[in-house]
């Protein structure tokens, strides 16, 4: 894949909580992104960083790394079935 290709590619979005975000078409603005997230978070013991900054980085890092995407799978599956009533 070529940069310009990655340029062409439909932007990829991302819901949080019912609402919808566009992420950057850049693969590495993407990890970036996600890795900072994902950092910040385990600094979330500091001011205006938050222990909330870590799923988030993965869920981001989730998009472009199979192994992430697949443990988010799970969990989704997991959360599905212990929400739904027997």
């Amino acid at each position: 894949m070529t940069a310009a290709d990655d340029d062409n590619a439909p932007a990829r979005k991302i819901t949080v909580l019912g609402r919808e975000f566009t992420m950057p078409r850049s693969r590495g603005v993407r990890i970036a992104i996600g890795l900072l997230l994902t950092i910040g978070g385990i600094l979330g013991f500091l001011p205006i960083l938050g222990f909330w900054m870590i799923p988030l980085g993965l869920l981001v890092l989730s998009y472009e790394f199979a192994l992430v995407r697949r443990h988010r799978r799970r969990f989704v599956v997991w959360w599905e079935r212990r929400r739904r009533p027997d």
